[in-house]
């Protein structure tokens, strides 16, 4: 049992190693996309807790993805961002309330749902990085009626955009 634990707690140790490298070596949008994934993983372990009837893992697992949902609230700049901004915020307050409806019922649906919710918004930063932009500018153009916000043709301009939002 005892060489259980030791491995556990080496496993721990570098993934904590590993998170904390990828912090401080992130950008802006970086550090977003893995409070998303943080997020995330919270969520899969309120819901393996919730499986095994472990309230109180349910209940911490729970109040760090809360805590993380208002980071993210926090990060948000309704000057710079506009609408986007604002439908965020809404968003990551029903996902509060999810999580704490939740935890509160003991069901699975409303981590589920918000675990669905966190995805959709995730994949939408993880596509903004991957072409190699720091953040997302509001959209006014046509071209992306799907697509709440336009990807700016350089990186200075999303690098100004989020040193705003981070910032503020």
């Amino acid at each position: 049992m005892s060489d259980l634990v030791d491995e556990r707690a080496k496993r721990v140790n570098w993934e904590n190693a590993y998170l904390e490298s990828r912090i401080l070596s992130a950008n802006r949008l970086e550090l977003i996309s893995i409070l998303y994934e943080y997020t995330t993983s919270c969520i899969h372990e309120a819901l393996d807790c919730l499986e095994k009837g472990d309230i109180r893992g349910r209940s911490k697992a729970i109040s760090k993805a809360l805590t993380a949902i208002v980071e993210l609230e926090s990060s948000l700049n309704f000057e710079a961002g506009g609408a986007i901004a604002t439908d965020l915020a809404r968003l990551y307050q029903y996902m509060r309330e999810r999580l704490m409806a939740a935890n509160v019922k003991q069901e699975a649906a409303p981590l589920l749902e918000t675990e669905r919710l966190l995805k959709t918004v995730g994949e939408a930063w993880s596509a903004i990085r991957s072409e190699g932009v720091s953040a997302p500018a509001p959209s006014t153009t046509p071209e992306t009626p799907n697509m709440p916000w336009a990807i700016p043709s350089t990186s200075d301009a999303a690098d100004s955009y989020t040193r705003q939002s981070w910032t503020a």
